[in-house]
């Protein structure tokens, strides 16, 4: 059957968004990596640009894991033993030994009884919250929470909603306040690291507010904090904006192993009632793959590096050059949201203008991202940087530099 008005339907939507600046565009395909050498970290070759080499300043591995010879021997090990992928999901048999070993692990870095792992952390959020809500619980999310949240949010069924403004703890009050006797549950979902900003939920506050309120909820006040962004390269150890903000643990966290840990999938981490709970209900856990032996022994190898002195030594880098970085820009008169997270705003406000940053960018050789509406509200247009441990001070200085000479700051 022909399909001709579907396709042009959908070919118009594309445009459209093309029209108004917001498509994604063609991806840059990487094709080939260069390790890091000297005083030159790592660099990448892409697809239609010969030998250009690229430095990337838009890859969440803060930790520079992904490259790190043990992690990559760990997957290459297991693959070798255990094949390409599962075979088959966990409940069927599908659950390796390095599956559960992960799980344990993560569970014990966290401080909790037990742990969880997801294909990504996109399906531990949908598949973690959508469980947890009855039709007498209440929903209540921070405004600039994640779109993994916000999908999830859409496809539960609570007894209301409720969204207060970025990191208004007064806000957070007067909706627990105004739910009493009207839910069951309530379940508090925030980010802990705000991915396009850099900024931090004050967890601690957050907690703080759940337990005022929690006596008053016959099944609870719940706190579930998405700290993706945050574990493994945040915080003096690594524990991410728990550690950070000093704030005793959240009911439920959710994490990721693609972003500092390098490699690849999500996971939950909470009490063992909890869990059991999540493996009996999640939908994206029972009738998914998991993540490949391979990656869940590159995660474990991985794990291990970040809670080690060489992971101590790491973090301290990050931080390092994540300061360097931000004095820089202040040098230059670029505006950025200061704070110790890898994660590094460059706020243009402008969305012509970050279009032609980021090309400018790109024509020296890195990658960064732009992030412009309806991404980010329209003023709030930006340049999204993220440090990793893998750069080095010349790489900072060369961005610096390339910055300072393309004219953008003061004045601009």
């Amino acid at each position: 059957m022909p399909s001709d008005r579907l396709t042009e339907a959908l070919s118009r939507h594309v445009t459209e968004l093309e029209s108004a600046g917001t498509a994604k565009g063609a991806e840059a395909v990487v094709v080939g990596v260069l390790q890091a050498e000297g005083e030159r970290g790592p660099r990448f070759l892409l697809e239609g640009e010969g030998d250009k080499e690229f430095l990337r300043m838009n890859s969440n591995s803060y930790m520079g894991l992904g490259l790190h010879p043990a992690v990559m021997a760990a997957e290459e090990k297991a693959t070798a033993k255990f094949g390409a992928g599962p075979g088959a999901v966990r409940f069927i048999s599908g659950s390796y030994a390095a599956h559960i070993e992960l799980e344990h692990a993560l569970a014990e870095f966290h401080g909790r009884e037990a742990g969880m792992i997801f294909s990504s952390a996109y399906a531990s959020i949908v598949s973690t919250i959508t469980p947890l809500v009855t039709s007498e619980t209440v929903l209540i999310s921070d405004e600039l929470n994640h779109n993994c949240i916000i999908n999830a949010m859409k496809l539960s069924r609570p007894a209301g909603k409720a969204i207060y403004a970025h990191n208004d703890m007064a806000e957070l009050d007067a909706a627990l306040e105004q739910w009493k006797g009207k839910a069951k549950r309530a379940l508090v979902v925030t980010d802990g690291i705000f991915s396009m900003r850099g900024d931090h939920a004050p967890l601690d506050e957050v907690m703080a507010l759940c337990q005022k309120h929690d006596g008053a909820f016959e099944e609870n006040v719940v706190c579930l904090a998405d700290d993706s962004h945050g574990v493994g390269g945040f915080g003096q150890t690594g524990r991410g904006t728990e550690e950070y903000t000093n704030c005793p643990p959240v009911d439920i966290l959710v994490g990721t192993l693609g972003k500092a840990f390098g490699v690849n999938g999500g996971y939950v981490v909470a009490n063992e009632a909890t869990v059991r709970f999540l493996r009996e209900s999640s939908q994206m856990y029972i009738y998914s793959n998991p993540i490949t032996v391979g990656e869940a022994s590159a995660a474990l190898a991985a794990l291990r590096i970040v809670d080690s002195p060489e992971g101590e030594a790491l973090l301290e880098n990050l931080r390092a050059l994540t300061k360097r970085f931000e004095d820089g820009l202040g040098r230059i008169g670029i505006e950025t949201i200061p704070g110790e997270h890898p994660v590094v705003p460059l706020m243009i406000r402008d969305t012509a203008k970050t279009h032609h940053l980021v090309n400018y960018l790109y024509a020296h050789g890195v990658l960064v991202t732009g992030l412009a509406y309806p991404v980010v509200p329209r003023g709030d247009e930006e340049i999204r940087t993220q440090i990793n441990a893998d750069h080095t001070e010349a790489d900072i200085d060369r961005v610096l530099n390339i910055l300072a000479e393309s004219g953008i700051g003061r004045g601009h």
